[in-house]
């Protein structure tokens, strides 16, 4: 894994970002907090996305958390009551990071070891694709400070399992355990503890020999989900017919013809 860029000098920065070919890794790194997302920590977030998302040396973005956690939610230590004015633009640069996931073309994986609590969760679930430690811990645990939730969890967690669970999860919080999380549809994939980074590294391989226009497409389609269903066929159409006049199609059907895998270069 080479280091590719950092939001600022050294080992202090809120966030690591680092390569691994294809795939840019982005870290959450404030270990001694169990990476609890401070004010300068939404903003280098958003930003590293943002970055990857306009690299051409990207296929797929990687989320993960230092020192054995993904993300113990808002920084509680950095909060306090305060008037609309100064508390808007904290909320809208937490919602700034979801922006950059869900807007971006190239797919974007969490990969969860220990605790994904509050904005955690909300985080996790945003990505395209969430692999999880057995042991990992999911709680929304919003209320328990008086606050409701951000980061898309009104959108993400209904849409993983469904309004009734989303109703309790988020109503009477409670820890679910990486296995729960999968049977609930929480997550995506299981593995065993510590694994979690390379079980995303190795999903990640396989979506960057993908084709990118493609891949593009239906997220940009799904993330519209649910919309009138005759919208959705207008659309489909709209995305069938760019794809249809792209690189990356003719050489799918060559390679399908030679009986080869194919070569896609997002053209």
């Amino acid at each position: 894994m080479s280091e590719s860029t950092r939001t600022a000098s050294g080992s202090e920065s809120p966030v690591l970002v680092t390569d691994e070919d294809t795939a840019r890794v982005i870290t959450l790194n404030r270990p001694e907090r169990r990476n609890a997302i401070d004010l300068p920590l939404r903003y280098a977030l958003a930003e590293a996305i943002e970055t990857a998302m306009t690299d051409d040396s990207v296929r797929v973005v990687v989320l993960t958390g230092a020192g054995g956690a993904f993300c113990s939610g808002g920084d509680i230590s950095t909060m306090s009551r305060q008037p609309e004015s100064q508390t808007r633009p904290r909320a809208e640069a937490a919602q700034r990071v979801i922006r950059a996931i869900w807007s971006g073309p190239k797919p974007v994986l969490a990969a969860v070891e220990g605790p994904a609590f509050g904005a955690g969760t909300a985080l996790a679930i945003a990505c395209d694709r969430v692999i999880a430690a057995s042991d990992a811990l999911f709680g929304t645990t919003f209320t328990g400070v008086g606050l409701a939730g951000d980061m898309g969890i009104f959108a993400s967690l209904p849409a993983r399992v469904g309004v009734p669970t989303a109703r309790q999860l988020l109503m009477l919080p409670r820890r679910v355990t990486g296995n729960e999380a999968l049977e609930m549809g929480l997550v995506d994939s299981v593995c065993g503890p510590g694994q979690a980074l390379a079980e995303a590294l190795a999903d990640a391989g396989r979506l960057a020999q993908g084709p990118p226009l493609a891949l593009a497409a239906i997220k940009s389609q799904l993330n519209e989900w649910p919309k009138d269903r005759y919208r959705n066929l207008d659309d489909e159409v709209e995305h069938q017919v760019r794809l249809w006049d792209s690189d990356d199609f003719a050489e799918g059907v060559a390679a399908f013809g030679e009986r080869r895998p194919p070569n896609f270069r997002g053209q």
